[in-house]
């Protein structure tokens, strides 16, 4: 059996309120404490003053718990049982509770009323029960206590921080210590601007003003504009009523759009400034195209919305100059580099290059077919690669020596054709060949013997110990020679130097308008994003397409292994230097790793 506890409040015109609650237990305390299931506010009521149980034989019974009495039916007890039906009326101080069976739905539940029937202990009958236990009769009234609320506020969070901005210095002699301006910092400066935090004049220039642009471009100097403010207005096209509002009472504090501050946010806490959100960006280049002229593509995010990377590939014009252009990849770009260069022949796992690696053992580094890090290398950032050098990268197999002299091998000057033809007419004139037993035109590739010595003694030196001069240098320079090869040869019609070599000219950074940080894409491999393997020219732009990269990175509210926001391959203002995004993941990388670190040695000492 269970209870309902109605509890009638009447309201100043007289009408009744009341408020049932069921109570799934056999027992109900009764007291003014407010944890009490039936609370009673008043004076005559003990904190924990009786409770009613359900007892056996369908009998109610109340007991008092501190000892004070209470009446059932008009006589006063401290404990009474009695039947269910009909029930009984049991008098606390100021109320009564009237106890009796439930019908129709309640049927089986045990029914108390719980009204107020007489005045307040200690108090008038006109009173309310809240302002017995209330300490408004000794405060003041709500409308001087108001009066007194506000003026406080003004005196401060306003007229002590406008009298301390009037009065300290604003320059380096202003003391490290509690400003009253301070009241005014809605959070900590972030890390690049911590050295500000005693100066809020250094931003702030005027009390009561937003910060100014000119007030940022006074420290950063070599920032630049993003574009044309007029274009840059119509970039963003026609704005909302409640923006339009703003901007138009903004203009009266000479605040206009496009400041800095509305992307570079402050006081946000000590940390790095905050990333841009994608919606800044999004608003002007989320189909831009159709309201201003511009070149530039529409994207409104990575991963259903962006266009395909056009990089940056370098060819050859109509009068023999280079010149470059952005071409996307879409059409399968072809750039001139001055290589001939088969990615798929040194990749191989099973041809004779492959061979030829194996065969040269772990001398020379190798001793199993070839992968991407035999040749590329990282450079100092860790974000891209460093510019092959032909002679660690490629001469273990392409060697350049041509004679031996004693324990001294003598090599053809790499990237130097003049030298390298003036190596060998200085070779013809000092005399017979020291290799007599060497025969023959043909100029056989090093790593056809498995010594070095012999790559020394017989490869090299057997094209340029026959013949003359003039035959032996155009032996290397024409098909099959040391420079033909790999290089574009052109004749020259001179005969000091008949042969000239084009210059070799490779892509440091394609996406001149966006940034990849191949450090934080060690966990994939080369081939995962570049198909090189089945490259068969120099000429191939060997970059991955939107679609790869979409496979991981997705917009900035994306559900993919990669949320990726527009800053965190592109920076407002345009450097050499990565955007803020990446600098901040590579902050967080180097933070985790020296946490990792300190919990390796902790482990390894025991502490």
């Amino acid at each position: 059996m269970s209870f309902i506890v109605r509890t009638v409040a009447r309201t100043a015109d007289g009408r009744d309120i009341v408020r049932p609650k069921r109570f799934d237990q056999a027992e109900l305390s009764i007291g003014r404490s407010p944890s009490s299931d039936i609370h009673l506010p008043d004076l005559a009521v003990v904190l924990n003053h009786a409770v009613i149980r359900l007892v056996s034989g369908g009998m109610i019974e109340v007991a008092a718990t501190a000892g004070m009495p209470f009446v059932v039916d008009g006589r006063s007890t401290e404990h009474q049982r009695f039947a269910v039906s009909p029930g009984a009326n049991v008098r606390i101080g100021s109320h009564s509770l009237t106890i009796e069976p439930g019908e129709g739905e309640e049927q089986g539940l045990v029914i108390v009323t719980v009204e107020r029937v007489g005045a307040i202990s200690n108090a008038s009958e006109e009173k309310e029960e809240a302002r017995v236990f209330s300490l408004a009769a000794v405060l003041p009234g709500k409308r001087a206590l108001a009066w007194a609320g506000a003026l406080l506020v003004l005196a401060l969070f306003l007229i002590w921080p406008l009298t301390s901005i009037n009065t300290q210095p604003t320059d380096a002699t202003r003391k490290v210590a509690f400003h009253a301006d301070e009241f005014w910092t809605s959070g900590k400066l972030s890390r690049a601007h911590k050295p500000l935090e005693n100066n809020c004049q250094a931003c702030h220039v005027k009390p009561g003003e937003s910060v100014r642009d000119s007030a940022c471009i006074a420290c950063h100097t070599t920032v630049h504009d993003h574009g044309d403010p007029a274009k840059l207005s119509g970039a963003k096209g026609p704005v909302g009523i409640v923006t339009g509002t703003k901007q138009f009472v903004g203009g009266f504090f000479g605040i206009k759009p496009g400041r800095c501050v509305e992307c570079h946010t402050e006081h946000q806490g000590e940390t790095a400034m905050p990333v841009t959100d994608e919606r800044f960006c999004t608003t002007c280049h989320d189909g831009m195209s159709s309201r201003i002229k511009t070149a530039l593509k529409d994207a409104s995010d990575f991963d259903e919305h962006h266009p395909q990377f056009a990089p940056t590939v370098r060819s050859i014009g109509p009068n023999g100059l280079p010149m470059f252009s952005r071409v996307s990849l879409d059409q399968n770009p072809k750039e001139y580099n001055g290589l001939k260069f088969p990615h798929d022949i040194h990749l191989s796992k099973s041809n004779g290059v492959a061979q030829m690696a194996k065969t040269l053992g772990k001398a020379e580094g190798y001793g199993a077919p070839l992968d991407c890090a035999s040749c590329h290398v990282r450079d100092a950032t860790g974000a891209s690669f460093a510019a092959v050098d032909m002679e660690p990268a490629c001469g273990a197999c392409h060697s350049l020596a041509f004679d031996r002299v004693g324990d001294t091998v003598r090599t053809l000057r790499h990237g130097d054709p003049a030298q390298v033809i003036a190596d060998i007419r200085a070779f013809y004139r000092g005399g017979a060949p020291r290799a007599p037993t060497l025969t023959g035109m043909e100029r056989r590739r090093p790593g056809d013997f498995t010594a070095s010595a012999q790559r020394v003694n017989v490869a090299p030196t057997s094209a340029l110990h026959v013949g003359t001069a003039d035959q032996a240098i155009r032996s290397v320079f024409s098909k099959g020679g040391a420079c033909f090869d790999c290089h574009v040869i052109r004749e020259t019609g001179n005969r000091a130097t008949p042969f000239a070599v084009a210059p070799v000219k490779l892509t440091s950074r394609y996406l001149k308008k966006g940034w990849f940080d191949h450090s934080a894409h060690e966990t994939e491999s080369c081939t995962s994003c570049h198909a090189v393997n089945l490259s068969r020219s120099a000429n191939d732009v060997n970059l991955p397409k939107l679609s790869t990269c979409q496979e991981c990175h997705g917009s900035q509210d994306a559900h993919k292994e990669v949320p990726s926001s527009c800053a965190l391959c592109h920076d407002y203002h345009r450097t050499e230097f990565a955007p803020s995004a990446v600098r901040k993941s590579r902050e967080r990388g180097k933070a985790a790793e020296h946490i990792e670190e300190k919990a390796l040695k902790r482990a390894g000492t025991g502490v």
